[in-house]
């Protein structure tokens, strides 16, 4: 298995090694290993069929799906690229990705189809759709013929970015993006890179996002079950323990959902090996509960982002401690394989211990940003990927992660990392979520505001946030003012959008600092 860097070499060694166990199941349906090799192959031979080549681009909108896993891993055996929607997508946010890729099919969940046909109109050369029916019944369909296998730096994935500025970007990434650092992982050891032989992976995180198609790929190329759910539900999640499933990737907040449900006290969990964590450190009172709930689980924070096909740096479970540390504010050290530098504005390497921004050199670094060869050349400068993201190194290696740099807050002077200030608030008792923003100030050009997420059955005043913030940080870094709302904006990955929080503050301005 040592070379084996694309999807077609991986189908091809597990429908071999192990044919008849289970790759793909969700809602009692199961592709075994020999079932899922000939089903991609036969969806390779239908696009090679009707015209689709090497480089082409197909779209999927729709909910996690076992047929969004066979038509994935079928196209990027031909090297057809595929390009997930997010389902929650307006029209128009939809229109804009199928333009942009220029896919020539477009598939849908059995949900998606009506969006799917609001989405393509006005499309000059608009893509056709194929419902779920159809898309399995023209799998059995086709007849397998030889194809021409992608090679290792071939494009098969392009995932979206959240946007945070402007239009989302398609990053486009390779077969050695998503397979590169599997095997340095292997070999240096690492726990969660070892695989028992009965393990299953839940896929309940987006497929629009490399944190659910991600864990499908992790699966597949493991030879490990994949589980995969629809949506993220906490009931469904809490199901998916007694169907055996030993990992799983989650975002905090959905985590604290599954732990403090009502069913968490009943269920087995004893199977869990790893529960792996992102978009967000985890918060101490949360990593306590989750511990008594799962006590038999590693936790491991991973930090990464779609222009790295994913995780990139990782927080072991032996940094997790019920006490607290420093380092479980981290975001870990680059996985083995990668590495991670902090720069200054001069693009030269900071010393230790100051802010900057993080770069991250692997081979998991996309390709590129589908048809923006400026935006390309800007993030991938010199062979390292720039995050957007300000951190700081410790002496050990550990990344702190203070925010994106855009999301500084610059206030007479002194710069404020939303990310900090967060972290000391969020300690009160009555607080659920907090996010820090920078309003416009006359005096000091922008003022730090906190708004805040009362946990039911507490009281919250501004004044109490205030007093609080100033027993744990810098004055400069208290909020001036404090929104109590009922819940924090975000996108379909989970993460908190500032940007709209932000959005009424700045109407009508053109913003001067950052």
């Amino acid at each position: 298995m040592d070379e084996m860097l694309s999807f077609d070499a991986f189908l091809r060694h597990w429908s071999g090694e192990k044919p008849d166990a289970v790759a793909l199941e969700q809602d009692g349906r199961t592709q075994s290993w020999r079932e899922l090799e000939d089903n991609t192959a036969r969806f390779a031979a239908m696009l090679a069929e009707r015209g689709l080549a090497k480089g082409d681009r197909i779209a999927w909108l729709g909910k996690n799906s076992d047929l969004y896993f066979t038509l994935f891993y079928g196209a990027a055996r031909l090297g057809v690229v595929m390009a997930p929607v997010g389902w929650r997508l307006a029209p128009a946010e939809v229109r804009y990705i199928l333009e942009d890729t220029g896919a020539k099919l477009l598939f849908t969940c059995e949900d998606c189809s009506g969006a799917a046909e609001k989405a393509v109109e006005g499309i000059a050369d608009a893509p056709a759709i194929i419902p779920p029916a159809e898309a399995w019944q023209a799998i059995g369909k086709a007849a397998r013929t030889d194809f021409v296998p992608a090679g290792p730096d071939d494009a098969v994935l392009q995932l979206y970015t959240s946007g945070t500025t402007g239009k989302p970007k398609g990053a486009v990434l390779s077969n050695r993006n998503l397979f590169a650092l599997r095997l340095p992982g292997e070999e240096a050891g690492v726990p969660w890179a070892i695989w028992e032989e009965d393990e299953a992976i839940l896929v309940c995180m987006p497929c629009a996002h490399i944190g659910g198609t991600g864990l499908g790929v992790m699966a597949m190329s493991a030879g490990k079950r994949a589980l995969v759910q629809s949506e993220f539900n906490p009931e469904r999640v809490l199901d998916s323990f007694s169907q055996g499933i030993t990992r799983l990737f989650i975002v905090p907040a959905a985590l604290q959902m599954v732990v403090q449900h009502p069913r968490a006290k009943e269920t087995d969990f004893s199977a869990v090996r790893f529960v792996m964590y992102g978009a967000a450190p985890i918060p101490l009172e949360l990593l306590r509960e989750a511990v008594r709930t799962i006590p038999n689980a590693g936790f491991v924070q991973v930090y990464g982002m779609t222009e790295t096909t994913g995780t990139i740096s990782a927080l072991p479970p032996e940094d997790h401690t019920l006490e607290g540390n420093k380092r479980m504010r981290s975001a870990g050290k680059a996985v083995p394989g990668a590495a991670m530098m902090i720069v200054g504005e001069d693009g030269e390497e900071l010393p230790r211990g100051e802010i900057g921004e993080l770069l991250i050199k692997s081979p998991s670094n996309m390709l590129e940003y589908w048809g923006k060869p400026d935006a390309t050349a800007e993030a991938l400068k010199g062979g390292w990927m720039h995050t957007g993201d300000a951190a700081y190194m410790d002496e050990d290696g550990y990344v702190y992660i203070q925010d994106r740099i855009k999301d500084m807050i610059i206030s007479g002077g002194e710069n404020v990392y939303p990310a900090e200030v967060e972290s000391a608030i969020y300690g009160h008792p009555a607080i659920a979520e907090v996010a820090v923003i920078g309003v416009p100030d006359e005096k000091w050009g922008e003022a730090v505001k906190a708004c805040v997420v009362c946990k039911p059955g507490h009281d919250l005043t501004e004044a109490d946030v205030i007093a609080y913030a100033r027993e744990q940080v810098a004055a400069y870094k208290v909020p001036k003012s404090v929104d109590l709302i009922a819940e924090m904006p975000r996108n379909p990955s989970g993460k908190i959008l500032r940007r709209e929080l932000r959005a009424p503050y700045w109407e009508g301005r053109d913003r001067q600092v950052n």
